[in-house]
C-alpha cells in the first residue's frame, strides 16, 4: 500500500513536471508559414496620412478614391484584392495632381521642396534629383531604383521645357510618382532568407512598411526606414527596439484608431440617415460626435489606461459633448459647446459599456426605429466574428413593420415575424441579443414603452439570460468569443489577409497570450509586431495575382501642357 503511495506521488510529480514544460513551451512562439507575397491598396485615410507626413497638413486632399469592399469582416483585408479601373485611375490621377501643384506652390516650395534651381525658366535636374531621392524614399517606403530616379528628374526635365517652368516640371514629374502602383499599394517585396535554402523572406523595407501601417496607419517614417537599412528589424532585439519606440509616440493612437473604425465597420457613418422629423435632436454634429466618443472610448480604456478589453463592454466611463448629452438626456453637469469632457453614467442607468453607445446603437438601426435584428447581428458578426446568413429575398417584413393591437412592441412583432420558417433560423442568432438593446431607439435615446406598451430588454446570449443593457454588456464581457474575435480580427488587420491554415498554431497563441496578459491590447499589439508570424511569407505562387499593378503601371499619364 505504502509502494502503491511512493508510485502514485512519482506519477503525479511527473505530471505535474510535464505540465509546467508544456506550460513553459506554450509561451514561446509557435512556428508559423507565410503566405505568398501580395500588394493592397492604400485606403483613403493611409493615403492621407501619408500626404500629410511628407508633405505637411497644409496640404488639401481634395477627394477619395472609390470605397473597398470589406472582406471577412475589414476593409483592410479587402484591399488586398482591389482593383484600380480607369475612372479610379482619373480619381487618383486628379488627386495627385492637386497636391503636386500645392506642394510646388510659392506658398509650400521654399520649405518642401529643399533645394532652389539656378533658373526657375529651365530644368535643373540636379535640384529636382535631389527632391525626388527624398521625397520618393517616402513615397515609395524605400529607396528609388536608379531606373526610377532617371524617369522622375527626366519626366520633370521634359516638362519644365515645355512650359518654361521648373516648379510645373517637378509638379508633373511629382503627379506621376504618385499615380503608381509602387505607391498606390502596399508590395510585398521578397529576397532570398539566408537561413533557409529556397525560402524567401520579406525585405527589410516591407517589414517596415507592415509594421509602420499597422501600428500608425501610414508610410514608415525616415528613422524607420534608416533602421530597415541599417539591417536593424532583422535581429530580435533591433525589431523590438523600433516597435517600442512606435508604441511609445502619441501616433500609436492614430493606428489603434485605424483598427476600431475598421473593427466595428464605422464606415457606414459616412451613408447613416435618420428621420429628422422622428429625431429631430439627431444633427451632423452627433453623427460625427457619435463615431468620435466611441473611438475615444475604447482608445482612453485599452490604450492609456490598459484596462481589461472584455470591460470595454461594461464600463461607464466616456466622454460626452453638448450634442451628444442632449442624446443621452443628461440633466445636470451638461457640458457646453462641442468641447469633450470625460463622463461617468450613474451605477443605476441602464448605459453600461460600447453596445449602449449611440454610436453603435444609432449605427445599427433603421432610419426610423430601432433594430433588434441589426443590432444583433452587428454584435454577432463585428464583436464575435460569427456569421449571419443574409435574409432571403423573398421575405415579408409587414409583420414586423406593422405596429397593431397585438403586436406594439418590436418583441412582439419579430415572435410574429419568425413564425415565417424561412426566418427563424437566423432570427434565432440575432433576436434574443438585440432585443437586450430595445430600451434604446433608433437613435440610442432611453425609453421604457414603444407604441405605449413597455418594453421587455431581456434577452439570452449563447445560453447566458440577461434582464437589460447592462446585463448584455456583461454577458459580453463573460463570453470567450468575445476576446477571441478581436485576436482573429487585428491579426488580420495587421497582415492585410486573413491568417492562413499554416497559422492556426500562432493564432491560438495569441489567445492563450491575450488571456493570460490579462486581455491587455497593448500586450496583443507588442506580441504581434514583434512575432516572426507577422512578417512570415512562402514564395510566389506560380502566377501571381498583383496583374493589377501592370495595367496600371500601362496608364498614360498626363503630358505636360
Amino acid at each position: 500500500m505504502i509502494l502503491q503511495k511512493m508510485q502514485l506521488a512519482k506519477i503525479a510529480a511527473t505530471l505535474v513536471t510535464l505540465s509546467v514544460l508544456l506550460s513553459a513551451c506554450g509561451e514561446a512562439e509557435p512556428q508559423a508559414a507565410g503566405a505568398p507575397p501580395a500588394m493592397r491598396r492604400l485606403t483613403n485615410e493611409q493615403y492621407r496620412n501619408i500626404v500629410a507626413d511628407v508633405f505637411g497638413s497644409q496640404i488639401t486632399v481634395a477627394g477619395q478614391a472609390d470605397p473597398l469592399l470589406r472582406t471577412d469582416g475589414l476593409l483592410a483585408v479587402g484591399a488586398r484584392s482591389a482593383h484600380i479601373t480607369p475612372s479610379g485611375f482619373e480619381k487618383f490621377y486628379g488627386l495627385a495632381k492637386s497636391i503636386a501643384q500645392q506642394v510646388v506652390s510659392e506658398d509650400n516650395r521654399a520649405h518642401l521642396i529643399g533645394c532652389e534651381p539656378a533658373n526657375t525658366a529651365a530644368p535643373d535636374e540636379a535640384c529636382a534629383k535631389q527632391f525626388f531621392t527624398r521625397v520618393g524614399r517616402l513615397l515609395y517606403r524605400r529607396p528609388l531604383l536608379p531606373g526610377e530616379l532617371d524617369t522622375a528628374v527626366s519626366a520633370a526635365t521634359a516638362a519644365a521645357q515645355t512650359t518654361g517652368d521648373f516648379y510645373r516640371g517637378l509638379s508633373v514629374a511629382l503627379a506621376g510618382i504618385m499615380t503608381t502602383p509602387q505607391f498606390l499599394f502596399v508590395v510585398d517585396t521578397t529576397e532570398p532568407d539566408p537561413k533557409h535554402k529556397g525560402q524567401v523572406q520579406l525585405t527589410a523595407y516591407s517589414k517596415a512598411a507592415r509594421l509602420s501601417f499597422f501600428l500608425w496607419n501610414t508610410m514608415p517614417h525616415a528613422a524607420l526606414l534608416d533602421a530597415a537599412e541599417k539591417g536593424q528589424l532583422d535581429t530580435k532585439a533591433g525589431l523590438q527596439a523600433q516597435v517600442d519606440l512606435m508604441m511609445a509616440s502619441p501616433r500609436l493612437d492614430v493606428g489603434m484608431r485605424a483598427f476600431f473604425d475598421d473593427f466595428l465597420r464605422f464606415d457606414q457613418f459616412e451613408t447613416l440617415e435618420k428621420d429628422s422629423v422622428i429625431y429631430p435632436a439627431f444633427t451632423v454634429k452627433v453623427v460625427e460626435d457619435a463615431r468620435e466618443q466611441v473611438l475615444r472610448t475604447a482608445l482612453d480604456h485599452l490604450i492609456e489606461r490598459k484596462q481589461d478589453y472584455r470591460e470595454l463592454f461594461t464600463t461607464r466611463k466616456t466622454f460626452i459633448t453638448g450634442p451628444l448629452a442632449r442624446i443621452y438626456r443628461i440633466p445636470t453637469a451638461r457640458p457646453s459647446g462641442n468641447a469633450w469632457v470625460p463622463y461617468e453614467f450613474s451605477a443605476d442607468d441602464p448605459r453600461a459599456g460600447l453596445l449602449t453607445q449611440v454610436g453603435f446603437s444609432a449605427l445599427a438601426s433603421h432610419p426610423g426605429r430601432s433594430s433588434p435584428t441589426l443590432r444583433g447581428r452587428a454584435i454577432r458578426e463585428s464583436l464575435l466574428c460569427q456569421k449571419v446568413p443574409d435574409p432571403p429575398g423573398n421575405v415579408d417584413f409587414s409583420l414586423f413593420e406593422e405596429s397593431g393591437t397585438n403586436n406594439k412592441t418590436a418583441r412582439e412583432r419579430l415572435t410574429a415575424h419568425r413564425t415565417a420558417p424561412a426566418c427563424a433560423g437566423c432570427h434565432k442568432l440575432t433576436d434574443p441579443i438585440g432585443l437586450g438593446l430595445e430600451n434604446l431607439d433608433g437613435v440610442g435615446q432611453l425609453r421604457t414603452t414603444e407604441n405605449g406598451a413597455s418594453i421587455d430588454p431581456s434577452g439570452d446570449l449563447d445560453g447566458i439570460a440577461f434582464a437589460d443593457a447592462a446585463g448584455l454588456g456583461k454577458a459580453m464581457h463573460d463570453n470567450p468569443a468575445t476576446p477571441s474575435c478581436l485576436v482573429d480580427r487585428l491579426t488580420a488587420y495587421g497582415l492585410g489577409r486573413t491568417p492562413t491554415s499554416g497559422q492556426s498554431a500562432f493564432v491560438a497563441y495569441l489567445k492563450q497570450s491575450f488571456t493570460n496578459d490579462g486581455y491587455r491590447l497593448p500586450d496583443l499589439v507588442r506580441r504581434l509586431a514583434t512575432s516572426e508570424a507577422f512578417y512570415a511569407v512562402s514564395p510566389p505562387e506560380p502566377e501571381t495575382k498583383p496583374v493589377q499593378a501592370a495595367a496600371l503601371a500601362s496608364q498614360p499619364q498626363e503630358k505636360a501642357p
